[in-house]
């Protein structure tokens, strides 16, 4: 990894935001599917028709 300052790409910082937002949104997908009966495509079409 480059020791000067990224905004762009793969910093650490981008690296942690995006582990840390996959662990609680792996579980609350495992939730709501439960919950609902529903895989994420059957969600996601049930939300998206109107």
């Amino acid at each position: 990894m480059s020791t000067h300052n990224q905004t762009f790409g793969f910093t650490s910082f981008a690296e942690t935001l995006g582990g840390r937002l996959a662990m609680v949104g792996l579980p609350l997908a495992v939730i709501t599917e439960v919950l609902s009966g529903q895989g994420i495509v059957g969600q996601l079409s049930a939300l998206l028709s109107f």
